[in-house]
């Protein structure tokens, strides 16, 4: 029997929009750091798939893990949680 696991999801705001159906997301996290005990942020930038190309640079966005849509896109777009003014 197949194991299924939970996806994987991220709150990002996008950053790129000019690609067709594809949009880039800057997702921000705080690590602790091990020594001073501080909180530093960490940046990642993830490709993903935007079917209605409803999202526009500004957008907080809800991603979520999927399978490999194309070499870079391993991310799709859930919901978009605040639109950008």
């Amino acid at each position: 029997m197949k194991k299924i696991g939970i996806k994987r999801q991220a709150v990002g705001t996008v950053v790129s929009d000019k690609m067709d159906k594809t949009v880039v997301v800057n997702v921000e996290r705080l690590v602790k750091h091990k020594l001073y005990h501080k909180y530093i942020k960490r940046r990642s930038k993830f490709v993903a798939h935007d079917k209605d190309n409803e999202c526009c640079f500004g957008d907080k966005v809800l991603i979520m893990e999927s399978k490999p849509i194309s070499k870079t896109k391993k991310w799709v777009v859930n919901k978009i949680l605040d639109r950008a003014v």
